[in-house]
């Protein structure tokens, strides 16, 4: 085989039946756009068992060869940087014959797909880095997929999509896998403690004070401070991934196993950076209230937000600063805002996003764009550098996967990401999960504390009810 090749199979308005059935591979990820709930989503994603993972390294630099059934297919000079190379990965991919050939229609066709920890903004920019480490979870985790099973909701279409790389007996395995599917019984979760916060009121009211402090000096406009919420587990994360599915369904919605005892349960509705043959576009999130108890009360909170000048001046420094980033790699005079202050709505708060776009000319662009990018303005605040100086000083732990993105470059030259927002980590029987709120000049303490138990309080809530013993 010397091209993309495509197999179809039955179509599935989720693909949670068909990631049961490659949980026995390696690293299995599942991007999940909730369609049943978003009519407007386009795909789900599922791939396992990855030719290679890239991840950061203390090893001296040396040269790493990716292999393919025992033969090497690339040679790579690796260094402590993992994003360099990353970079250099994704070039050769997207020079493959077949690659320049792969349908532009499809999102993946084979590529890099993975997750991005907020520390990974340490390989893009010299930061401090004082926060207690007490999650052992890489900060950046990346595979190299041969393969990927996509459902294309606007098309009522499910297919195994297949690179060169897979040969006919994998093939005609996975075929096989994905043919005999069938719904997975679930197995047990038990939540052991409720949540506890990182930080007590009193303290987090200290550290709204030191950053207002600095807003006033001048130092910085935006800060976003975040709370860390942690509980203690056993069993099968799954379940409790496909619980908070149901009860918070958000179109950037992911689960990825890291290893057999750790993993991502990410609930996000908020898109990082998407390229579309040559567009790019970023829809950053920046003012959040509540959804109301009664129809009356709904639509007056949404209407507040609306109108709220702070959470609209919010807004437009992420938006100013996110055209800053996109500015570096993207082409000249193609940067817009076709879309300000737009109302989207979720099953426990109503957001305020705005629209970024611009364009680039080259296939492998799109991983130097998102590079470039990140971490996202939407969650450290502005300037960017100084904000996550300040969150490094204030925040006690790491945020790890949160706040970072996670996200897939395909061979195609198509890629998508989200905002790591309402996302959990899942690590050696602990459960994390945070929440945070830019803060400027006007912003007020308790409101602003509130905000944080509003976002993430539809997860904690749902697993303390359903699974805490």
């Amino acid at each position: 085989m010397s091209e993309i090749k495509r197999v179809n199979l039955p179509y599935q308005t989720s693909l949670l039946s068909f990631f049961s059935a490659v949980r026995d591979l390696p690293y299995p990820a599942l991007l999940d756009s909730n369609h049943e709930h978003f009519s407007d989503t386009q795909y789900d994603i599922l791939v396992a068992n990855p030719l290679a993972r890239i991840r950061p390294s203390q090893d001296t630099p040396s040269s790493d060869l990716i292999t393919w059934r025992d033969t090497p297919i690339y040679e790579l000079q690796s260094t402590r940087n993992p994003m360099n190379l990353l970079n250099e990965l994704m070039t050769l991919i997207c020079q493959e014959p077949w690659a320049k050939s792969a349908p532009k229609e499809l999102p993946f066709t084979g590529g890099l797909l993975g997750y991005y920890g907020y520390e990974s903004g340490h390989f893009v920019e010299k930061l401090p880095d004082t926060v207690e480490h007490d999650i052992q979870l890489a900060s950046l985790d990346m595979g190299l997929y041969a393969w990927a099973v996509i459902s294309s909701h606007q098309r009522k279409t499910t297919q195994l999509v297949l690179t060169p790389w897979c040969s006919n007996e994998e093939t005609e395995g996975l075929v096989k896998r994905f043919t005999s599917a069938k719904p997975d019984n679930l197995k047990d979760f038990t939540l052991k403690m409720p949540f506890t916060s990182n930080m007590t009121e009193g303290e987090y009211s200290e550290k709204f004070a030191a950053v207002q402090k600095y807003i006033q000096s001048g130092d910085c406009y935006q800060v976003n401070l975040a709370q860390r919420f942690s509980s203690t587990y056993q069993g099968d994360t799954f379940t409790a991934y496909q619980a908070l599915r149901d009860v918070c369904p958000t179109p950037f919605s992911a689960y990825l196993e890291v290893s057999p005892k750790q993993s991502l349960l990410s609930h996000s509705p908020e898109r990082f950076l998407l390229c579309d043959k040559g567009r790019v576009e970023s829809k950053p999130i920046k003012g959040t209230i509540a959804r109301g108890a009664t129809p009356e009360e709904d639509k007056a909170n949404a209407d507040w937000l609306i109108a709220s000048e702070k959470n609209r001046s919010e807004n437009l420094m992420i938006v100013d600063l996110l055209r800053n980033d996109l500015g570096r790699t993207c082409l000249t005079g193609s940067i817009k805002v076709p879309k300000l202050f737009a109302l989207e709505s979720y099953a426990n708060v109503h957001h305020l996003v705005s629209t970024v776009e611009g364009a680039i000319d080259q296939a492998d662009q799109a991983i130097r764009v998102f590079h470039q990018s990140f971490p996202g303005g939407s969650i450290t605040g502005a300037p960017k550098i100084r904000s996550m100086e300040i969150i490094d000083e204030l925040e006690p732990h790491q945020r790890s996967a949160y706040c970072g993105s996670i996200a897939y470059f395909s061979s195609n030259g198509q890629m998508d990401s989200s905002i790591s927002i309402r996302t959990l980590v899942a690590e050696h029987g602990n459960l994390h999960c945070w929440a945070g709120g830019g803060l400027v000049a006007d912003s007020k303490c308790q409101e602003e504390y509130q905000e944080t138990f509003t976002k993430v309080g539809k997860l904690t809530h749902t697993l303390e009810h359903v699974f805490l013993k």
